[in-house]
C-alpha cells in the first residue's frame, strides 16, 4: 500500500489511500484481535472469523467509508487479477 498512513485506535494499525488500476481507495488494516465480527470477502466469497486480521478498503470518493468492505490481505492484492466471485448489490446484506 501507498499514500498517507494515519493512526487508528481500537487495533486499526493503519489507513492508506491507494491508487491502482480499479480507481483509488481508503484501506485500513484490521488487527487480529480488533477483528470481533465475521464478515464475507468479496474477493473468494468465503468467511473472515472473528480473530483474523484482514483488511477494509472502499473507494476514496466515498467519503463516508458507505461501501466498505472486508477482505483477507491476499485477496485484496490479488484483486486486479481477477474478478470478484459473487457481485453484491449496495442493497445486499454485509457480512
Amino acid at each position: 500500500m501507498s499514500g498517507r498512513p494515519s493512526r487508528g485506535g481500537g487495533g486499526v494499525w493503519a489507513q492508506e489511500t491507494e491508487d491502482g488500476p480499479d480507481g483509488a481507495w481508503i484501506v485500513r488494516a484490521i488487527s487480529g484481535a480488533a477483528a470481533t465480527k465475521a464478515y464475507r470477502c468479496p474477493g473468494c466469497d468465503q468467511e473472515i472469523p472473528p480473530g483474523v486480521a484482514h483488511v477494509v478498503a472502499w473507494p476514496a470518493d466515498d467519503r463516508g467509508g458507505e461501501d466498505r468492505r472486508h477482505w483477507h490481505r491476499p485477496c485484496w492484492q490479488a484483486r486486479g487479477r481477477r474478478s470478484p466471485r459473487v457481485m453484491r448489490s449496495r442493497d445486499a446484506p454485509r457480512y
